[in-house]
């Protein structure tokens, strides 16, 4: 269970954190093995898009031929057309948190996946996103991060998209999980955010405070380890 200490650094890893729960939930990451198959490489005359060749995507993420053949598996089990849109990531995540509302968390995540902005998320999308959170550097998993919390892409995060971010994992769980959280408890927790990541105090955090700061950070450090041996 997530300490009250923490929660104002909850922002940092939960995306990361609770996206690897739902994924593992859903059967998407199996023991790596077996043998190859036509469906492992892309051949399915049933999926309406058709991911890039196994091999081409092996170059252009941190994933080997048969993570890759693990990964596609367990997306092609919950998204058999080959993408997943929004109401979609809502409905899984609703399932994960049946006792809450996710459907915000759901939604900015889905953004966040979504990079090409066209209302859906490919197998691609999904690798792409996902190679920078469990293989990437510190700097690139820090900064896809950023990237999910500063909703309106300007390059800053200001209180009010941390104070929505926040908000949607206290929707999600909190409630439930803190029974005695009080309602204001989200801004509070915005407020410590931004007086360890506001290093100049203009009001704003920039990529570079936000890395700076999660980098000085033992317990984020140490958290980002999780990652490494997901599959």
């Amino acid at each position: 269970m997530l300490s009250l200490d923490g929660l104002e650094m909850i922002a940092v890893l939960v995306v990361m954190g609770l996206f690897i729960k739902v994924l593992e939930q859903f059967g998407m990451f199996e023991p790596v093995g077996g043998e190859d198959s036509e469906e492992d490489d892309f051949e399915l005359s049933t999926v309406c898009h058709r991911p890039e060749s196994m091999d081409k995507l092996q170059e252009q993420t941190k994933f080997t031929k048969k993570e890759l053949q693990v990964l596609y598996r367990g997306f092609k089990n919950e998204c058999p057309s080959g993408v997943v849109n929004e109401e979609n990531f809502k409905n899984i995540y609703s399932q994960f948190f049946p006792q809450g509302d996710s459907s915000m968390y759901a939604h900015f995540l889905f953004e966040a996946f979504d990079t090409n902005k066209n209302g859906s998320v490919s197998f691609e999308d999904f690798v792409f996103g996902l190679s920078i959170i469990l293989r990437g550097t510190i700097n690139d998993r820090l900064g896809w991060a950023f990237n999910l919390y500063d909703l309106n892409k300007d390059g800053c995060i200001t209180k009010e998209e941390m104070l929505d971010i926040m908000t949607s994992i206290y929707d999600m769980m909190g409630k439930y999980t803190y029974p005695n959280m009080q309602e204001d408890a989200p801004r509070e927790h915005v407020e410590s955010f931004f007086q360890k990541m506001d290093r100049n105090k203009d009001g704003v955090v920039t990529i570079e405070e936000f890395i700076e700061s999660c980098k000085k950070d033992e317990n984020i450090m140490q958290s980002m380890q999780l990652f490494d041996n997901v599959i």
